[in-house]
C-alpha cells in the first residue's frame, strides 16, 4: 500500500486535526442517553431568523442550479451595512475559509504568522498547512498582549491574527489600544481582526463598552482584514457562511484562490435575509447578555472563578484538571468544551444557552464537583 505520508508537505505532517465540539448524536451513540444539551460550539440557542428559514424555503425549487458565484445579493447587503465597496468583500464557507484564503495568499515557507496564546486553534493549523511558521506570543490575563505581539514582529512576519473577542477566553482588546498597535505595525504586515463574536461584544451588558468596530477602520489602515461570520449571532452555523472585509487589492488576491461556488444557494439566501432581520439579532444578543449574567452568578455561588466574556461563551476555572469533570458532565447529558489544547487544562468553556439550558448545566456542574 502506498504510504502517502512520504510525499506530504512537512507542515501538514506537523498538524493535528482541529477538534470541534462533540456532536449530540455522537454522545447518544456512546452512552445511549437522550435529552442531551450541547453548550460546546458557541451556537445560537435561538436558531436562525424566521426570515432566513423562509428564504431557504423559497430557494429550494432552484437548488439544482449552481449558486451565484459572486454572491451579489449578500455582498450588496454587506456593503450597505459596513459602508464599503463590494470589491472589498470576500465570501467564505464560514469565516474560517476567508482566514485560510488570506494565509494561503501571503504565507509560504519561511514566513511567520503571529498570534496570542489561548487564541483560536485554527491560526497555527492554517499556517503550517501553507508551509509557514506559527509564532505564539504570551498572553496577559488570558487576553491578547499587544506589546508581546509587537516585540515578535521581524522581517519574516507576514500576518498577525487577533481574535477580538478572543475564543476561548472571551477577552477583548479595547479600541484605543488596538489603534495604537496598528499604528506601529509595518505596512507590509497584514493584521487579521477576527470579529466572529462582534455582535455579542457590542452589547453593553458584557462590559465591553470600549470594543471597536474595525470594519470602520479600513479607510485608515490598508493592512487590516476584518473577518465576520453568520455562524454565531445569526444562528446559521450549519450553513457555513462568513466574509472578509479588506482592501480591494487583498480581496482580489483572495478571490483568486477562492474555489468557485464556495458558498451554497441556501447559505447565500439565508444570510441575506438574516442580515435584514434586526429584531432577531437583537433578541439573540439580549438572550446572551442575560445568560452571561446567569452563568457568572452561578459560578460565584459555587465559589468558582471565571473569565469575563464579551462573546457568547464563558470559561470557568475549576481549580483542578477539567478533563474528568468534562467526562462527568457528558454522563449528565451536558456537552461543554474542554480547552486543555488552548493551554487551559483547568478550564471548561461553556456556550451560553437558553435560561433553562444554563440552569441545567449549573445544576449538573454542582453535582459533578461534589
Amino acid at each position: 500500500m502506498t504510504d502517502f505520508s512520504k510525499y506530504a508537505q512537512p507542515g501538514v505532517l506537523a498538524l493535528s486535526p482541529y477538534q470541534p465540539g462533540k456532536p449530540i448524536e455522537e454522545l447518544e451513540r456512546e452512552l445511549g442517553i437522550s435529552h442531551i444539551i450541547k453548550l460546546a460550539s458557541n451556537e445560537n440557542p435561538l436558531g436562525p431568523s424566521p426570515q432566513a428559514l423562509a428564504a431557504m424555503g423559497e430557494e429550494l425549487a432552484d437548488i439544482w442550479l449552481y449558486p451565484d458565484g459572486s454572491g451579489h445579493a449578500l455582498k450588496s447587503g454587506l456593503a450597505a451595512r459596513h459602508g464599503v465597496a463590494m470589491n472589498q468583500i470576500t465570501l467564505g464557507n464560514g469565516s474560517s475559509e476567508v482566514l485560510e484564503f488570506a494565509i494561503r495568499v501571503l504565507v509560504g515557507k519561511g514566513d511567520e504568522v503571529l498570534y496570542s496564546a489561548h487564541s483560536f486553534a485554527l491560526y497555527p493549523i492554517l499556517t503550517l498547512a501553507t508551509g509557514g511558521t506559527p509564532v505564539e506570543a504570551p498572553a496577559s490575563n488570558w487576553g491578547v498582549d499587544l506589546d508581546a505581539l509587537l516585540a515578535r514582529i521581524n522581517p519574516n512576519t507576514r500576518v498577525i491574527c487577533i481574535a477580538n473577542p478572543n475564543n476561548p477566553t472571551g477577552t477583548w482588546v479595547a479600541a484605543g489600544a488596538l489603534r495604537r498597535f496598528l499604528e506601529q505595525v509595518p505596512e507590509d504586515v497584514l493584521v487579521i481582526i477576527d470579529e466572529a463574536y462582534f455582535d455579542y461584544a457590542i452589547e453593553p451588558a458584557t462590559g465591553a463598552t470600549d470594543y471597536p468596530d474595525c470594519s470602520q477602520w479600513l479607510g485608515e489602515f490598508a493592512n487590516i482584514m476584518v473577518a465576520r461570520t453568520f455562524s454565531k449571532s445569526y444562528g446559521l452555523a450549519g450553513l457555513r457562511v462568513g466574509y472578509a472585509l479588506s482592501s480591494p487589492q487583498l480581496a482580489d488576491l483572495m478571490n483568486r484562490v477562492r474555489p468557485p461556488f464556495n458558498v451554497n444557494n441556501l447559505a447565500l439566501a439565508a444570510a441575506t435575509a438574516a442580515l435584514a432581520d434586526e429584531a432577531h439579532l437583537s433578541a439573540s444578543v439580549a438572550l446572551n447578555a442575560r445568560g452571561l449574567q446567569q452563568l457568572g452568578e452561578g459560578f460565584v455561588a459555587m465559589g468558582l472563578d471565571y473569565i469575563p466574556s464579551a462573546g457568547n461563551f464563558i470559561s470557568v476555572d475549576l481549580k483542578r484538571p477539567a478533563a474528568p469533570l468534562y467526562q462527568a458532565l457528558l454522563r449528565e447529558g451536558v456537552i461543554v468544551r474542554p480547552v486543555a489544547n488552548y493551554g487551559m487544562p483547568e478550564h471548561l468553556r461553556v456556550t451560553v444557552g437558553t435560561e433553562a439550558q444554563n440552569q441545567r448545566f449549573l445544576e449538573a456542574l454542582a453535582r459533578v464537583l461534589k
